[in-house]
């Protein structure tokens, strides 16, 4: 029994670890494309803009925990080295030039190089790269609409996205789904019919508003297949709560056959469509 005992430790051991694995890789795949309870971080980035946004705000916890930890430093410092007790006679010291020039020069220097990674996000925000895709999105009162215009195996139809209060998860998904392919450059124009709404997609990395009257547009290449869940992040009225979004990135093949089906399932759209042909 004494020589079976490690190995039936080593073998409860490797069970333990592997159920783990097991776990930590479905709680992954379970929090892919929508919210988990008690959540602190962002979701699961599937896009390059996503995943950039997810490295920057990291590097500002750290430069923002490293200022706080160095300011408390500085505090606790003052609180001992300058309490009644170690100087029992008052300096009468006014002003430090060279302190002054640094806590002017420090914080610049800081901004500089905060200011890199942010313009070079921004830069790959608002790039117009050619798109794969183009879809138009609607925002109403409260549902969306969305609309795909006719290309060489399919499209050339309109339908609307309402709540479906019964999937799950719970207010987040619709009776119908936008698809997008995957590895596909998707460009996405948003306006509203009505008042402003915003069209937010996490997992994306972005959100952009609907102004009525106005076409504001955005692009995504999301790289990996699945549901993705997004809301209207613009207040707009008593059932803003209920505007859900949801994106659904499939392979090329299972897209070409949606767009086909659609042609039958969804409306046609009319010549008044104003959708870009530019791409």
């Amino acid at each position: 029994m004494r020589t079976t005992q490690p190995k039936n430790r080593s073998s409860w051991g490797l069970a333990a670890l592997g159920a783990f694995l097991v776990s930590s890789s479905s709680a992954l795949a379970a929090g892919l494309g929508q919210p988990e309870p008690w959540q602190m971080d962002r979701q699961i980035p599937v896009t390059e803009n996503a995943r950039d946004i997810h490295h920057f705000e990291q590097g500002m916890h750290w430069l923002s925990f490293g200022i706080s930890l160095f300011v408390l430093g500085l505090i606790l410092y003052c609180v001992f080295r300058f309490s009644e007790k170690a100087n029992p006679t008052p300096s009468k010291t006014t002003h430090n030039t060279m302190i002054e020039v640094a806590w002017t020069i420090i914080p610049v220097l800081i901004l500089v190089a905060v200011s890199i990674p942010s313009f070079r996000l921004l830069r790959t925000q608002l790039s117009d790269p050619k798109a794969d895709v183009i879809v138009k999105v609607i925002g109403h009162a409260w549902y969306w609409s969305y609309e795909y215009p006719a290309v060489e195996n399919g499209g050339g139809f309109a339908f609307d996205a309402n709540i479906d209060e019964d999937k799950m998860p719970k207010l987040l998904g619709t009776d119908n789904d936008m698809v997008v392919p995957v590895n596909k450059i998707v460009k996405i124009q948003v306006t509203a019919a009505d008042v402003l709404h915003s069209w937010a997609m996490p997992s994306f990395g972005f959100k952009i508003d609907a102004i009525p009257g106005r076409l504001n547009q955005f692009w995504f290449k999301a790289d990996r297949e699945g549901t993705y869940h997004g809301q209207c992040s613009e207040l707009c009225g008593a059932r803003h709560a209920y505007m859900p979004i949801t994106v659904k990135v499939v392979s090329d093949e299972a897209y070409a056959q949606w767009l086909v089906e659609g042609k039958t399932k969804f409306a046609s759209l009319d010549g008044n469509s104003k959708i870009a042909a530019a791409r």
